[in-house]
């Protein structure tokens, strides 16, 4: 049984490259003891990037799937690969710097939405160039748009700094303040699960990537909603480059 992969990317949002070594070899995925990339999860989808031989030769990396052992396989092609050949792993900061602002400003979304609003997240998917975000939502109509816009927008150009740290399972439990999602639970690693604070704003379970203050986001927009039932409402959301 392999050991599962350590996750760089928890101790470091903006962790883009390091060394691995291989512990094992499938047809077309490689597992490493340790990894940078974010194999995708609460919305937001897996990792980009490359990871290069001792030979120098360059693979591109598509996609990373943990097994139910918590062991991160990494999808490319892998000429002559074997366990115990150190790789350098390299991430597309580009793609990841776009994912994790859609990820920021959805925290800040949810939060005033649950907040404010009592709507509770159904189901999200974060892109490079835009987000949809679907709630359980009570009396939603498109005319709160402009006031949930203003109320993000004050909260990112707040410059609350994000933090994470661990909480046993068992205290977890004993907040349920943490918790934004109604159907899906968050990851439990070695008896923990990870918390994200935007200080002074709002704290949730989650174990995705984040940029490391509200300001560093831009400015948020609503620019389409759709009915999904009487009460499950979805917004799509925009991030222009303008920075606090």
């Amino acid at each position: 049984m392999l050991p599962a992969t350590r996750r760089l990317y928890w101790l470091d949002d903006h962790c883009h490259e390091a060394s691995a070594t291989v512990l094992a070899v499938r047809e077309d995925a490689i597992a490493l003891d340790q990894t940078c990339f974010y194999p995708g999860g609460g919305g937001q989808p897996c990792d980009h990037g490359t990871l290069t031989l001792p030979d120098g030769v360059v693979l591109p990396v598509t996609q990373v799937l943990p097994d139910a052992g918590h062991v991160f396989w990494h999808h490319t092609a892998h000429p002559a690969l074997a366990p115990g050949l150190s790789v350098t792993l390299r991430v597309d900061a580009a793609r990841r710097q776009a994912l994790t602002r859609y990820h920021t400003v959805l925290h800040v979304l949810n939060t005033i939405a649950l907040q404010d609003y009592g709507a509770w997240i159904t189901g999200a998917q974060i892109d490079v160039a835009y987000s949809r975000i679907d709630f359980k939502w009570e009396g939603f109509t498109p005319a709160l748009c402009p006031a949930l816009e203003a109320k993000v927008n004050a909260v990112l150009a707040g410059n609350h700094p994000l933090r994470a740290r661990f909480l046993p399972e068992a205290e977890f439990h004993a907040h349920p303040d943490l918790l934004r999602t109604l159907e899906v639970s968050p990851p439990v690693i070695d008896g923990q699960v990870r918390v994200v604070a935007i200080e002074t704003f709002d704290e949730q379970a989650c174990g995705g990537t984040h940029v490391p203050t509200t300001a560093a986001v831009g400015r948020f927009s609503i620019y389409r909603t759709e009915n999904k039932g009487r009460i499950n409402k979805r917004l799509y959301v925009r991030l222009d480059d303008t920075l606090e």
